[in-house]
């Protein structure tokens, strides 16, 4: 698959000038500019580059980890299902990442406490 990296650096120079940062909380799902990667680090979609992503933790107001989600079913160690509304989501967990929260889009929902502990405990037993 060809990659338009320019059209993502374009639209990076945007979302790097946007100077409205959003109020976000750990266990919320946002909609993120999370751009167009490289290689298999997972991309976002449509004009915005973007994807849903759980904010996993927040640092200040500028600065939080996240995971990419996704619609599709995977299955492996690295990867925790759970029900979003009428939906399965899956939490890439080996995807974390440091973002800045200029990134963030809009406020989709919030996962349920006890995902959000299990997915916790699933990153920190990686370290």
């Amino acid at each position: 698959m060809k990659k338009d990296f320019q059209k993502w650096h374009t639209k990076k120079k945007h979302v790097h000038e946007n100077e409205n940062i959003p109020y976000f909380y750990d266990r919320e799902i946002w909609w993120c500019s999370i751009g167009l990667n490289v290689g298999y680090e997972q991309d976002g979609k449509n004009e915005n580059f973007e994807r849903p992503v759980l904010v996993l933790k927040k640092f200040n107001k500028y600065i939080l980890w996240i995971i990419p989600l996704t619609s599709r079913l995977k299955s492996g160690k690295y990867y925790y299902h759970f029900k979003f509304g009428e939906e399965t989501s899956v939490a890439i967990l080996s995807q974390l990442r440091l973002i800045s929260s200029q990134r963030l889009l809009r406020k989709i929902g919030m996962i349920s406490e006890i995902d959000f502990e299990k997915i916790r405990q699933a990153i920190k037993s990686y370290m």
